[in-house]
């Protein structure tokens, strides 16, 4: 892939990445929360944006996904929307705003796209049916997501790997096959065994986005600040970090506190002067 910078390239579409897929071509997703962040996906030539409900872990602070609303959603997806990126932009559903009633999810959803999102995301398999059947009816793309599934974080006892049992396993490649056919254009596959993951992208012929999920996958995400090493401590095993921003951020702003504190910055090079004719004003002038 040549990665063009984001004003030398047309917006992907849907029908591009199956294009995409359907020629072999791994499919490469970053997460985005701001205009900032967009910014660098887009220049870095990623194929999807998503503006992801991890935005309550990485950027507010919450322990989970849960307390991210519809609200906090649609004022990160604005600000990512605003830099018009040349990627896919996708938007997940966050909790409780595809659970109470397919007329909210619906309303709730195609906010999204009038605020500039191609797609939606939400997670769930078999029973969330209904709801997929109805966003597609309202002419609203999705991406189904399987596996570690964030927003069941309680039933699930913890963010734990998924389909490691015999039916847990069966289950998930039962359900794969059933969001494929009610006309998801893609799955998300988080948190499972590798092998697994190899068999549902064998047996789907939409693609599959690996996080936690093993090679095999037709494309990958990961957060953006996972890649970048911007968050403190250590990262969960499907990471790799190809900077540890954390570190050289901290240093750098180190650096310029000391240069505050020792008065060596600013200097000239930051600081504007007056013309020549107007600095006998400031001799001139008494109180």
């Amino acid at each position: 892939m040549s990665h063009l910078p984001a004003d030398a390239r047309t917006r992907v579409t849907l029908p591009q990445l199956h294009t995409w897929h359907h020629a072999g071509r791994k499919l490469v997703m970053v997460t985005a929360y701001d205009a900032a962040t967009a910014r660098i996906a887009d220049a870095a030539g990623v194929d999807i944006i998503l503006v992801g409900d991890s935005v309550g872990n990485v950027c507010l602070g919450f322990e989970n996904t849960l307390p991210v609303s519809m609200a906090m959603m649609n004022h990160h997806l604005e600000a990512v929307a605003r830099t018009q990126p040349s990627a896919f932009l996708m938007a997940d559903m966050p909790y409780l705003s595809y659970h109470l009633g397919l007329e909210e999810t619906v309303r709730n959803a195609g906010g999204f796209l009038q605020r500039g999102a191609q797609a939606v995301k939400l997670e769930g398999g078999a029973k969330r049916l209904p709801v997929i059947h109805a966003l597609l009816d309202a002419e609203i793309p999705v991406m189904g997501h399987l596996g570690l599934t964030p927003q069941s974080v309680n039933p699930m006892g913890g963010f734990k790997v998924q389909g490691k049992q015999k039916a847990d396993a069966l289950h998930l490649l039962e359900d794969a096959q059933r969001l494929q056919d009610a006309g998801c254009f893609a799955l998300l596959l988080e948190g499972i065994p590798a092998d697994l993951a190899a068999r549902v992208t064998e047996t789907v012929e939409i693609p599959t986005i690996g996080i936690g999920a093993g090679p095999q996958c037709s494309g990958q995400v990961l957060v953006f600040h996972d890649v970048l090493g911007l968050l403190p401590g250590t990262s969960p095993k499907f990471v790799r970090r190809y900077i540890e921003g954390f570190q050289e951020l901290r240093d750098a702003l180190t650096a310029w506190a000391g240069d505050v504190r020792s008065g060596g910055f600013p200097d000239a090079r930051e600081s504007y002067t007056l013309p020549e004719a107007v600095r006998p004003v400031l001799t001139q002038w008494h109180p």
